[in-house]
């Protein structure tokens, strides 16, 4: 089928494809309330090195590395029990036992945290996500607390200083699930296939007419 046979069934059996269009739509909203909503609590924190560098990019460098070792140390489930205990109003249920279901345990606090360094910088955003904002705040505060008093254990350079530079933010909103992005997926993939259901049929159609012509 040529590029323009395509074009003049798209175009006739365009209501097929808005159809499709909206069906992937709502279907993408639907799904996206399969999990729980959660809050985004966020703080920052800011990763010195008191070395005599060589030049300002040199400690810049050396501060941006350390930072995202930090970032890696966030994930690790020594690091967790670090903020289990930091005396934070953290609801430790929520996590599964070490003892019986540790693997789940690490995935559930894998997917609870995330952690990301500014280019260039010493600068390391953390962000706690969960269904109460109340429990993200608590949580991102205990890890800014953990970092900002034992962060330099966790790194090979000497002299680190980790100073929390942003109180933790909570989203007025939740932000995970992306709703929005869910339904814009939904919506474009339900077209292509859409597009792609009125094209076969079209095609299967014309070839049983010329076989049918032919006999």
């Amino acid at each position: 089928m040529t590029s323009h046979r395509i074009t003049t069934v798209l175009t006739r059996y365009k209501t097929t494809v808005l159809l499709f269009a909206v069906a992937g739509l709502l279907l993408g909203t639907v799904l996206s309330f399969v999990r729980p909503l959660e809050y985004r609590a966020s703080t920052r924190l800011l990763i010195t090195q008191g070395t005599l560098s060589a030049d300002a990019y040199t400690a810049s460098r050396s501060a941006e590395r350390i930072a995202d070792d930090l970032a890696q140390i966030v994930f690790t489930s020594t690091f967790f029990e670090q903020v289990m205990d930091a005396g934070y109003n953290i609801d430790k249920d929520q996590f599964p036992p070490e003892e019986t279901q540790g693997a789940k345990r690490r995935k559930k606090w894998s997917r609870t945290v995330g952690a990301s360094v500014t280019r260039g910088t010493g600068l390391l955003t953390v962000s706690v996500f969960h269904k109460d904002p109340k429990q993200a705040r608590q949580i991102a505060e205990a890890i800014s607390f953990v970092l900002t008093q034992r962060g330099w254990q966790y790194t090979s350079g000497k002299d680190i200083t980790v100073r929390q530079v942003d109180a933790s933010l909570v989203t007025k909103y939740p932000v995970r699930p992306n709703i929005p992005a869910n339904a814009f997926v939904g919506l474009v993939l339900g077209a292509l296939v859409g597009g792609v259901f009125v094209v076969v049929r079209a095609d299967q159609e014309e070839r049983r007419g010329r076989f049918m012509h032919r006999s």
